[in-house]
């Protein structure tokens, strides 16, 4: 189907430019792609009521322990992210955006939230609700691809 086929087409050249924003965006603020990474995870744990550890950012970005603690060390001196002991167990680490983490990620999005919003403004509630669970639906099947695919690569 020709349709499907250009729709697919299209979703792979949407994630090299968002790729390509990420970088330009990134550099310009002297970010690594990792570091924007982890702010948004802990963006998406924080929605979600979550505590961010350095072993679920370890996890989510498939890291080495020495990585991540480098990864924090970076969002600490760069005033991005605060370390705090858990009340529970003061042997985990707790980790929270900082208001200045959070001015810089509005900063960098900004300009492509935008433009996108400009996009979507063009649309109908009906036709987002559709584009909204086809959008869902693919990011779940990009995530059971990702679980298939770090299976295959644990078997060998």
């Amino acid at each position: 189907m020709a349709a499907r086929e250009d729709l697919m087409a299209l979703m792979r050249q949407f994630t090299v430019e968002t790729d390509r924003y990420v970088d330009v965006a990134s550099n310009r603020d002297s970010l690594y792609r990792t570091d924007l990474h982890a702010l948004s995870i802990m963006m998406g744990a924080a929605r979600a009521g979550l505590t961010v550890t350095p072993g679920l950012l370890r996890e989510e970005l498939n890291l080495s322990s020495p990585a991540t603690t480098a990864l924090v060390d970076r969002l600490d001196s760069a005033g991005h992210v605060t370390r705090r002991r858990s009340d529970v167990d003061r042997r985990q680490v707790h980790l929270e955006m900082t208001e200045k983490a959070r001015a810089t990620g509005a900063m960098l999005f900004a300009p492509l939230g935008r433009h996108i919003t400009g996009v979507l403004d063009q649309y109908s509630g009906e036709e987002l609700a559709l584009l909204r669970d086809m959008m869902q639906k693919v990011t779940d099947a990009t995530v059971a691809a990702t679980i298939e695919a770090r299976d295959d690569t644990a078997a060998d």
